[in-house]
């Protein structure tokens, strides 16, 4: 009777077995496919992204839509994630919490900070920084207003009060060292202006005074602006999630030069040829 026992019991423990390596390795499957988001805050920074996507499945949470899809057999997920810093804050941690992507880039137009940056370039972040958060001196009423002294302002530098010390640094946040690279090696296949490393400044503030961008630019060392990319680095930071801000200058008030509509597709496709390129480098691992 034991024998008996033994060899029904055996069969039944190899089967058990075969299933529990067949889910170790779908799991497995799943993780290494784990997905590239590409984020665009307006229709116009994501459609020609959306249209390079095989196989897309739009979803929805609350306002922010994702589109699913591949590019070379490679899971890839475009955010509409809504203009402003609090909504690709938002659309960066509902991104992370519900698909896990290996890496985020979040591309898009911007306006230059320098002379010698012109329409259809574009910068490549090497890092990101938000050039709206500032503490102001104490001036009582009818001391007037000093914008050019107000100092930079690290609301992540600690859990308590900004009267600490530390709170008064300018915060950068660094692009990802393998994304940054691959972006740089594909600059020779861009043809409509050149393709920089460089600081982009993301704020809730659309600055058309010239002084005043040439002081922001001293002050942070930003080659552009924006209003996306410092918040979304910030929130893929504390994922520990890769992260890469890029974008096209679509207009550079500092040496005149004008919006140019077409600066929008240009980008994307720079954008498109970087996920590739990544893509590669991740599967031939």
């Amino acid at each position: 009777m034991p024998i008996m026992i033994a060899k029904k019991i055996i069969p039944a423990a190899l089967i058990v077995l075969s299933f529990f390596l067949m889910f170790k390795i779908e799991v497995h499957a799943k993780s290494a496919q784990r997905p590239i988001v590409i984020q665009g805050a307006m229709p116009v920074e994501v459609d020609k992204l959306i249209q390079g996507l095989k196989k897309v499945k739009k979803e929805k949470y609350g306002s922010f839509v994702f589109y699913k899809g591949e590019i070379n057999r490679y899971p890839v997920i475009v955010s509409k994630t809504g203009k402003g810093m609090e909504n690709a804050a938002a659309a960066t941690a509902i991104a992370i919490v519900k698909y896990h992507p290996i890496a985020i880039i979040n591309q898009g137009t911007s306006g230059g900070h320098v002379p010698n940056i012109h329409v259809f370039d574009i910068v490549v972040g090497k890092r990101v920084t938000n050039i709206g958060s500032f503490k102001t001196e104490i001036r009582g009423k009818n001391q007037g207003i000093t914008p050019t002294r107000w100092m930079p302002m690290d609301l992540t530098a600690s859990e308590e009060s900004e009267e600490e010390v530390k709170a008064g640094q300018i915060r950068y946040f660094e692009g990802d060292q393998a994304l940054l690279a691959d972006a740089m090696k594909i600059t020779d296949q861009y043809h409509k202006g050149k393709v920089v490393e460089g600081t982009i400044g993301s704020a809730d503030v659309w600055n058309n005074e010239v002084d005043r961008i040439n002081w922001l630019n001293s002050l942070f060392s930003t080659f552009v602006e924006e209003m996306e990319a410092a918040s979304s680095a910030q929130v893929a930071e504390s994922f520990q999630v890769p992260f890469l801000g890029i974008r096209i200058v679509s207009n550079n008030i500092v040496n005149g030069e004008k919006y140019n509509p077409n600066t929008e597709t240009a980008g994307q496709s720079y954008v498109y040829k970087l996920v590739k390129t990544y893509i590669y480098n991740l599967t031939k691992k």
